[in-house]
């Protein structure tokens, strides 16, 4: 059917009959008298040429042809009122997908949301954390941040800081050690990204352990 000739009443109409299974009430939340609504849906069934209701003694039935419609139309007035709600004050608002590791999120992100929406006001920040391998497309995310090389296959990597990096272990443990060499001897904790140490022990210049890593692997470190 062409644009010009949708019967965008008749659909609210419609819409609203089906939702409260009643002529009456879909009068009062349109704000129009019931024998509009039932005009309008008659208009609408005499132009597709079904029935979209069964007219009973206490209310409506919806049909299998008006269930066929209904979640089309529904949908429709769903999405222009979810554009509609974008303008505020003149503004369209945007939606920002970022998704990060929850440590980060908790540990700097999340601190400083509230000056970057003084900032951007008309900008909705969706955030999604997990510590998955960043895919971009599948998760529907603009960015992405996470710690790494940057050198991570079909996508555009960008420094955003450089984060230390620091051995912790147990004063027993510490009382042992007569030279950073010896960390290499003893099990190392690690994240799930396995590059921790390897790049420890890169930037100090030890000789990382020559044999796999093993022992506990956390999903954050």
């Amino acid at each position: 059917m062409d644009r010009p000739r949708l019967p965008l009443n008749a659909l609210r109409a419609f819409e609203a009959s089906a939702r409260h299974l009643s002529f009456t009430r879909a009068a009062i939340e349109l704000r129009v008298t019931q024998a509009a609504v039932s005009h309008q849906v008659k208009h609408l069934e005499e132009t597709l040429n079904v029935s979209l209701f069964r007219r009973l003694p206490r209310g409506l039935m919806v049909t299998e042809e008006g269930q066929a419609l209904l979640p089309v139309v529904r949908d429709s007035f769903d999405r222009i009122g979810d554009a509609l709600d974008r303008f505020e004050g003149g503004h369209v608002r945007e939606v920002l997908a970022l998704g990060t590791v929850g440590t980060f999120a908790v540990g700097w992100l999340l601190p400083r949301l509230p000056s970057f929406r003084n900032e951007a006001p008309f900008v909705d920040i969706r955030l999604s954390t997990n510590n998955n391998r960043v895919d971009i497309a599948a998760e529907g995310l603009d960015y992405a941040i996470r710690f790494g090389s940057g050198a991570w296959h079909g996508l555009d990597a960008i420094e955003l800081f450089e984060a230390p990096l620091s051995v912790l272990c147990t004063p027993e443990i510490s009382a042992k050690l007569s030279s950073p060499e010896d960390i290499a001897r003893y099990t190392l904790l690690r994240s799930y990204r396995n590059d921790e140490w390897p790049d420890w022990f890169a930037a100090t210049g030890l000789k990382a352990p020559s044999s796999p890593l093993r022992g506990i692997v956390f999903d954050s470190s």
